[in-house]
């Protein structure tokens, strides 16, 4: 039986659920994708409170002088932080293959959390000298860590929890809760910006977002502990297809699959954390725009973009992946270009291209949970999506904004459209050139 078919799963999918018809969600089935993406939405706010927070960062860590320095540093320790997501890749998406999605996401969740609060109290630089942006760094590589595992992970459990013909709505839901964590750490940076006065922001106020997100890591914790694995999973340890060496397999056995995964992930990877991660900070660098107006307006395009994403969702189970993913990659190629030229140091502009940019990934995130699960077989799915995910997110998401920072600091903020177009063209051929799987069987 496949997690495709109309009789419900074993596991958490059949208990209270009855047996859901054809493209409908069972009540387990819908209680597994709410426990998964508000699990998976607190880890990720750890992890965006970071970006939000870079120039207070960048004050605190570093020692005083060059602003500009600094800030590339402190987005230097940014993209180290992506280093270890192929680690965190390779070793949790394995561990979740071989002792299940439960465990794996338990595990994530609690080394995001713990990591998130070693930073908020980790003295600044003045006090400890050299010690500080070395405890920074070693945060920001557990947390590389985490997020690298917690992909595969979570993207794995929220579609093998879904019924047929709902496999990418489910898993829209793991986008929908990256964002999720993306929004309330940017309320949380827009109301720290706007209700403390700027000395109150620098000694304690970004710290206590910290905190605050470490205690939502806590909340996702015990959600966590209270799911059950899938069928898809339990079906694969029952009947002995579970793999020592998951990684291998994945290799040897699915080449194609991995790089296309890689290929998929490409212009996704580049644009998202431009666009909804460091847009605002990389505005109040270039344009002088006030930091609270940026995080104002990603926080309203966020919205727009969370609600939005599990429609589009939806839409891919209709009318397939390709067409939704190559829509939003031919945008980037096209407007690229005349959306970073718009941008200004008002509100308006910013708002403008912020939101089309987001419009536009909703084409790669509402997929790509879904489209990278339906390359693989369960018992190498959490590693196969993980690993190559991380691997191109290293090399194309984590140095984004420190080399759009670098452009902007060495004036060549012009060349930063070539680059966004280039990462587009090359994900567009691989989405026209990939099968369509949106009627593929699951197991």
């Amino acid at each position: 039986m496949t997690t495709g078919s109309a009789t419900p799963p074993a596991g958490p999918l059949s208990k209270g659920g009855g047996s859901p018809a054809p493209g409908r969600l069972s009540r387990a089935q819908r209680k597994a994708i709410v426990a998964g993406t508000i699990g998976n939405t607190v880890e990720w706010v750890d992890w965006a409170l970071y970006s939000i927070f870079a120039k207070i960062i960048a004050d605190e860590f570093f020692p005083k002088g060059d602003g500009a320095v600094a800030l590339l540093s402190t987005l230097a320790v940014f993209a180290v932080g992506f280093v270890m997501r192929p680690v965190g890749a390779a070793v949790l998406g394995a561990y979740a293959d071989r002792h299940g999605r439960k465990k794996g996401m338990t595990l994530t969740v609690a080394l995001m959390a713990g990591a998130g609060f070693l930073i908020a109290i980790t003295p600044n630089y003045d006090t400890i000298g050299v010690l500080s942006p070395l405890i920074l760094l070693i945060a920001r590589l557990v947390q590389g860590f985490s997020a690298g595992g917690e992909f595969g992970s979570s993207s794995a459990f929220l579609v093998e929890s879904a019924a047929r013909g709902r496999r990418a709505f489910a898993g829209s839901w793991q986008q929908v809760s990256v964002a999720g964590g993306v929004l309330i750490a940017s309320l949380l940076g827009t109301l720290t910006t706007s209700t403390l006065s700027d000395d109150a922001v620098h000694s304690w106020g970004w710290r206590a977002a910290f905190v605050f997100g470490g205690l939502l890591g806590l909340v996702g914790l015990w959600l966590r502990v209270t799911v059950e694995d899938t069928e898809s999973f339990t079906q694969a340890q029952d009947t002995g297809r579970t793999r020592t060496n998951p990684v291998k397999t994945m290799f040897v056995e699915h080449p194609a699959a991995t790089l296309r995964v890689a290929g998929i992930t490409i212009a996704g990877t580049l644009t998202y954390y431009i666009w909804v991660n460091y847009l605002p900070t990389y505005a109040n660098l270039t344009t002088g725009i006030p930091l609270k107006t940026a995080l104002l307006s990603q926080t309203l395009c966020l919205v727009v973009f969370v609600v939005a994403l599990p429609f589009v969702g939806l839409l891919s189970d209709k009318i397939g992946r390709k067409p939704t993913m190559a829509a939003f990659a031919g945008g980037f190629v096209v407007l690229a270009w005349p959306l970073l030229h718009l941008l200004s140091g008002s509100f308006l502009s910013l708002f403008l291209v912020q939101l089309v940019g987001m419009l536009l990934i909703l084409g790669y995130s509402a997929n790509c949970a879904v489209i990278m699960a339906e390359q693989f077989p369960a018992e190498v799915r959490a590693t196969g999506i993980a690993l190559p995910y991380a691997l191109a997110v290293a090399l194309f998401g984590g140095t984004a904004p420190y080399l759009t920072t670098w452009m902007h600091e060495n004036g060549h903020s012009d060349l930063l459209w070539i680059y966004v177009s280039g990462a587009a063209l090359i994900s567009l051929v691989v989405y026209l050139t990939m099968p369509e799987t949106k009627d593929k069987e699951f197991s």
